[in-house]
């Protein structure tokens, strides 16, 4: 078997497939990316067992058809550092030897049969389907994932939550202290469905997939999703189990309002925080007419650290503690040049949404209080 292939284009794809191979598998063949030539394409494949990515690529010239598992390391290694060229590669099915040939040298090596490679199971007829542009999916996987838990005993927290509802599709990510909630308002159904994607396979699609408008088709059932983009299709196995009902921890009657230069504020939390208790990261927030004071304080140090910027805010005066980590997380996972912070008392959760919101789409981050001393 022979075929030629852009030096270049294989390069770039097993290093995004690489992504998925474990430093340690359960099975030896794990280690190897799965070639299947067929027609004039090569299709590789890379798995962890959970998840299994597919990548295709055209080919200059084929002659016959056939497929082999070949070592990561190796391969990786041998593309990596040539500049673009056409590769030709020679296999022997019957050896397992393998050769192939650049510009000024030759690899050979033996290859692995593909026989033990494990295969995504097809997930069948009736599954439900959500269909959005590739640019919206990264856009929300990149805002939630710094929300997801790593909760041993509540594993439904440690992925993104996809809720399709009549009304839209939400993207929610939580791990009980901050929760983030998108809406889409293209994306709806009558027959409502949800899953939970683990934060490996959202990862690599936030890696993979490009801010281009073309469409990710994701097909799902109780078990596992398919989600089918420009140039491959990602496999895997999803969270089981029930996600906790997240509308009913947001505050819905918020009286007190600031709105404030999203920058500012995150230069703010930036000064102020190094000089907040290391084990709590409490900043006090105290909020006047058009006024909001940041203070921190280690008693154990004896440091503490305060600043003032100016703002708008309707609402009573009130002062509330907020973990200045988790607050720099939300902000610098959101866009717009002003937010709003909504509030109601010192005791229940603040929200916070982006003064201007991605078109059809309603972003929502809220963020627990901490108890403060007077």
């Amino acid at each position: 078997m022979r075929f030629t292939l852009s030096s270049t284009a294989l390069s770039n794809r097993l290093n995004t497939l690489s992504r998925v191979i474990n430093s340690k598998n359960s099975m030896p063949i794990l280690d190897c990316f799965l070639f299947q030539v067929k027609g004039n394409e090569l299709i590789v494949t890379a798995s962890d067992s959970e998840n299994i990515m597919q990548s295709t690529i055209a080919l200059d010239e084929v002659n016959g058809e056939g497929e082999f598992a070949i070592p990561n390391r190796t391969i990786l290694d041998a593309v990596k550092e040539l500049p673009e060229q056409p590769l030709n590669f020679e296999v022997d099915p019957e050896s397992l030897a393998i050769k192939i040939v650049y510009q000024n040298g030759l690899y050979n090596f033996t290859v692995q049969n593909a026989d033990e490679y494990p295969h995504s199971q097809p997930i069948e007829d009736g599954a439900s389907v959500i269909t959005l542009s590739s640019a919206v999916l990264v856009d929300n996987i990149t805002r939630s994932l710094f929300a997801t838990a790593n909760d041993e005993l509540r594993p439904v927290m440690n992925g993104i939550y996809f809720d399709l509802t009549p009304d839209a599709l939400a993207i929610v990510a939580s791990d009980g202290h901050k929760l983030v909630r998108n809406k889409n308002f293209t994306v709806k159904s009558d027959v409502p469905a949800a899953f939970i994607l683990p934060k490996k396979p959202a990862t690599l699609l936030k890696n993979v997939l490009g801010k281009e408008a073309d469409d990710v088709t994701i097909k799902f059932n109780d078990r596992s999703a398919e989600i089918s983009f420009a140039d491959g299709v990602l496999t895997c196995r999803l969270i089981e189990g029930r996600y906790p009902n997240y509308n009913s921890v947001i505050p819905q009657d918020n009286p007190n309002k600031v709105t404030i230069d999203r920058r500012s504020l995150l230069g703010a939390l930036r000064h102020v925080l190094p000089f907040a208790s290391e084990s709590s990261q409490l900043i006090r927030f105290r909020l006047e007419k058009s006024k909001l004071e940041l203070t921190s304080e280690d008693v154990d140090f004896a440091t503490s650290a305060k600043e003032q910027l100016s703002c708008e805010y309707t609402g009573n005066a009130m002062s509330i503690g907020f973990k200045g980590s988790s607050l720099q997380e939300i902000l610098s996972n959101l866009n717009s040049d002003e937010v709003e912070l909504q509030l109601a008392d010192p005791s229940r959760a603040g929200i916070i949404i982006p003064c201007t919101q991605p078109e059809n789409e309603d972003v929502l981050m809220l963020i627990m209080p901490m108890l403060l001393n007077d």
